[in-house]
């Protein structure tokens, strides 16, 4: 400011800069159209521009004249919704908190969500999954899809073990620590249970396995011993079975059988006046992590870390204890076999460290049926 006069520097080139409080109102109106073509019906158009105006900047118009999306009947933006996918519809609701409310309307994702895999709609439409929203179910469901998860520690133990679980009807069994609380799921009531109905006591040590049959909770735990409680709360008696942890128990009417970290498996008989009583000690020659019943309560299975030989897939006769055969030989070392299930007396399921989800035919020892990887560095549970 020099003798009452303002001196402006033009930029090179003899052009006139427009002025600085007009250019974030473009730059958010060309922004706002490129990332979102529907916006354009809240931004103001060049109807109604003055001749004069034409190739200058133009005014925003007062806010009592801008029309936002938000503004428009509630029909009208059903029908927008309508037309937007999964990815459109949440980045609508980004813009400003009462499309966010909107935006979460089970009415507009329920269309988006029966294309989605396991998202709790039967074939006919009908909701299966009541009291969870359906945002939420179709967010998980592009996150199986994709391969996206999130580790989130909810508890902590000084042993790194994993809790082990069964659903039994409306009740659920889960391995806490050195117990196994029991939890009542009522079909009606979706908030979350905090407290257990009933827990069953009886290691000195972890959980490692337990198994739900005729009445009766068999568990094994870190303490080598194995507990079996009655489901109305009454502890029945423990076995002194293994000198390492018990990694595995199954039960089939009146037979146990167990696997332990010391490189065995043992039969166990739950007979009146014989309760107890080990019948028979298998050497497996490496340690069992799975071990599972044949429904004929012929034989038995076991499942091995697969560090001692290259078979961690054995059967095993359950009247004498001897081998019958081997599943594969093809094993890398160290694909221990984390779980077994038979889905038939004459075909069994298999899966562990190394990815694979097996199904084999026990018909034919070394026969295959099929095989299911799965992404690397990701163990299989069942």
């Amino acid at each position: 400011y020099m003798g009452g006069r303002t001196h402006v520097t033009a930029p090179a080139g003899g052009q006139k800069q427009p002025p600085e409080e007009r250019r974030p109102t473009r730059a958010r109106q060309a922004a706002a159209a490129a990332a979102f073509p529907l916006l354009i019906l809240s931004l103001p158009g060049p109807a109604g521009r003055d001749h004069r105006s034409m190739g200058r900047p133009s005014t925003p118009p007062p806010a009592d004249l801008r029309s936002p999306l938000w503004a428009l009947p509630e029909e009208l933006l059903l029908l927008i919704c309508s037309y937007l996918d999964a990815r459109a519809l949440g980045r609508l609701g980004q813009t400003c908190r009462r499309l966010f409310r909107f935006t979460c309307r089970d009415v507009l994702w329920r269309r988006l969500a029966r294309l989605c895999l396991n998202a709790g709609f039967s074939a006919l439409g009908a909701d299966l999954v009541l009291g969870v929203p359906v945002k939420e179910r179709v967010k998980v469901s592009q996150n199986w899809r994709l391969g996206r998860c999130r580790r989130i520690p909810l508890l902590r133990w000084k042993r790194n073990l994993m809790p082990w679980m069964q659903l039994d009807g409306d009740y659920l069994y889960l391995s806490q620590a050195e117990d196994i609380h029991l939890y009542w799921l009522h079909p009606k009531d979706t908030n979350l249970v905090w407290y257990p109905q009933t827990v069953f006591s009886g290691h000195r040590e972890d959980v490692c396995r337990f198994v739900v049959d005729n009445g009766h909770i068999i568990s094994g735990g870190g303490d080598g011993n194995i507990a079996l409680h009655k489901l109305n709360g009454s502890f029945n008696f423990k076995i002194l079975g293994h000198q390492q942890e018990v990694n595995c128990v199954d039960c089939q009417e009146s037979i146990i059988v167990s696997g332990s970290r010391d490189r065995t498996a043992k039969v166990w008989s739950l007979l009146s006046g014989r309760a107890g009583q080990c019948l028979h000690t298998i050497q497996t020659e490496d340690r069992v992590w799975s071990i599972a019943i044949s429904p004929l309560l012929s034989s038995f299975v076991t499942g091995t870390a697969c560090c001692g030989h290259n078979s961690p897939l054995r059967v095993w006769d359950l009247g004498s204890g001897q081998l019958i055969t081997c599943l594969g030989t093809d094993f890398h070392r160290g694909a221990g076999v984390l779980d077994v299930f038979y889905e038939t007396p004459s075909t069994l399921l298999s899966c562990g460290y190394d990815t694979y989800i097996r199904y084999w035919d026990l018909r034919t020892s070394t026969k295959l049926v099929w095989n299911l990887a799965l992404k690397k560095k990701m163990e299989v549970f069942i």
